[in-house]
C-alpha cells in the first residue's frame, strides 16, 4: 500500500509497534528517523503538531503514537483464532515469558498488546538482569521477542478493553473490536505512566511533555528539557538527557530515592537537581515553551524557559478494564496467591499488575512462568475432569 509515512526514532518501542503492525499486515512504508534528520522532524512538527513519536501519515490520516483501532481499520482484517488455551494479555516481561512456557507446554496461545517489552523497553540501561552486565531496555525486549516469535505464539498488537467469563471460557475483547474467546487467561498488563493532573497537561502531551524519553529524546536536541522525578528511571533519564539537551533541570518532589552512584554522576555531568520542588503550571499553547517549579518549604515559585518535560514520577497498575472481574487491593494491583492464582479459576496473574512485591524485571518474568505453569496445570485437570469415568460392573 503506497504513501504509508512512519516518523520515528531509533529507540522508539511503539514506533517499533506500528513498523512490525504494518509488516505483519503487509503494508509498505516509509520510515523516516526524525532524531537523525532534522529537517523530517520540522515537516512531522508541521503535519501533526506533535513533539513526539511515532506519527503515521496515510492519504488524509494522520495517526499519532500506536494507535491499534486505527491501524486495525486502516490496514487489517478482523483477528479470527477459534478458541485459545490461554490469551496472554500484556507483553513486557511477565507476559513474553509466559508465552514461552506456554509454547513449551504446547499451549494454543496468544499475546496481545499494544507495546512489546512494556516498561523494560523504555529502560535507557539495565543492570541487575543476570547474564548481563549492562543491557539497555531495547536490546533486552528484543532479545526476549527473538525467542517468543521463535515459538508457535501469536503475538497480536492491540490494547484490551475488557476480560468477562462466558460460560465454560473467557471473552478477551480489544479496542480494535477484535475479540478472543480462551479457557485461561494471564493478565501481564503492567502499568502505565502517572502524569502530573496539571491544567493542559493532555493538551501538551506529546507537543513538549512526554512520558517516554527513549521514544522521544532526540527531538529535544540543543534543548532546555526538565525531568521530574526522584528515583533511577528519572535520574538516568536526566543523564543521558544531557548528552542530548542543552541544559537538563531535575524535579524533585521530596529527596532522591535513586542509587548514588547516579547523583554523582548527575550532577558531574551537570544536572541542576531542584530537591522538594513540584510543578505549578505548565506554560505554551501550541508547545510547551515553559514551566512554574514551587519550591514546597518556602513556597517560593521560579520560571524555567523549558522545550521539553520528561514525567518520571511513578506508575500505575493497568488494571482498569478488568471491572469486577477478579479482586483487586487498595493500589489496583491483582490480588494473586504464591502460585498467581486469582480467586476466578482459570484466571492468572504476573508482573508488575499484580500484589507481588519487587517490581523489577526479572521478578516478573519468574511470575510469568510460574502463571504460565499455573495454567497449564489448571487445563489439565480440567481436561481430565471431562473424561467420562466407566460404570462399574
Amino acid at each position: 500500500m503506497a504513501g504509508v509515512k512512519v516518523y520515528t526514532t531509533e529507540s522508539c518501542p511503539y514506533c517499533r509497534m506500528v513498523i512490525a503492525f504494518l509488516e505483519k499486515h503487509g503494508v509498505g512504508y516509509e520510515a523516516v528517523d526524525v532524531g537523525r534528520d532534522r529537517e523530517a522532524a520540522r515537516e512531522m512538527i508541521r503535519i501533526s503538531g506533535q513533539r513526539g513519536v511515532p506519527v503515521t501519515i496515510f492519504d488524509d490520516e494522520v495517526i499519532i503514537g500506536f494507535d491499534a483501532k486505527k491501524l486495525q481499520e486502516l490496514f487489517a482484517e478482523p483477528v479470527v483464532g477459534g478458541v485459545y488455551d490461554v490469551v496472554i494479555v500484556g507483553a513486557g516481561p511477565a507476559g513474553l515469558t509466559a508465552a514461552v512456557y506456554c509454547a513449551r507446554k504446547l499451549l494454543k496461545a496468544v499475546v496481545v498488546s499494544e507495546s512489546i517489552g512494556g516498561q523494560a523497553a523504555w529502560s535507557w540501561a539495565i543492570e541487575n538482569y543476570m547474564g548481563f552486565r549492562m543491557i539497555t531496555g531495547e536490546d533486552l525486549v528484543r532479545k526476549f521477542e527473538e525467542q517468543v516469535r521463535g515459538f508457535d505464539v501469536s503475538l497480536e498488537l492491540d490494547s484490551i478493553q475488557e476480560v468477562r467469563k462466558e460460560d465454560d471460557t473467557f471473552l478477551v475483547r480489544a479496542v480494535s473490536g477484535n475479540t478472543y474467546r480462551c479457557r485461561s487467561v494471564i493478565l501481564a498488563s503492567g502499568k502505565y505512566p502517572r502524569t502530573l493532573g496539571l491544567p493542559g497537561e493532555d493538551r501538551l502531551m506529546g507537543r513538549g511533555v512526554s512520558v517516554c524519553s527513549t521514544c522521544d529524546a532526540p527531538l529535544f536536541r540543543d534543548r532546555p528539557v526538565a525531568v521530574v522525578g526522584g528515583g533511577n528511571a528519572a535520574i538516568q533519564t536526566a543523564i543521558e538527557m544531557v548528552k542530548i539537551a542543552s541544559s537538563v533541570t531535575l524535579i524533585v518532589r521530596r529527596s532522591l530515592t535513586c542509587d548514588e552512584v547516579y547523583v554523582e554522576q548527575a550532577m558531574e555531568m551537570g544536572v541542576r537537581i531542584l530537591p522538594r520542588s513540584e510543578i505549578s503550571a505548565l506554560h505554551g499553547d501550541q508547545a510547551l515553551t515553559g514551566i512554574t517549579v514551587r519550591d514546597r518549604e518556602t513556597g517560593r515559585e521560579r520560571a524555567f524557559d523549558v522545550e521539553g518535560l520528561f514525567l518520571e514520577i511513578g506508575r500505575v497498575p493497568n488494571t482498569g478494564f478488568l471491572g469486577d472481574l477478579v479482586t483487586l487491593n487498595d493500589l489496583g494491583e491483582i490480588v494473586v496467591d504464591e502460585n498467581n492464582h486469582t480467586n476466578v479459576p482459570g484466571v492468572f496473574a504476573a508482573g508488575d499488575a499484580t500484589c507481588i512485591k519487587g517490581k523489577q524485571i526479572i521478578i516478573a518474568a519468574g511470575e510469568g512462568a510460574k502463571a504460565a505453569l499455573a495454567a497449564h496445570e489448571h487445563l489439565l485437570r480440567e481436561d481430565l475432569s471431562r473424561i467420562p469415568i466407566p460404570a462399574t460392573l
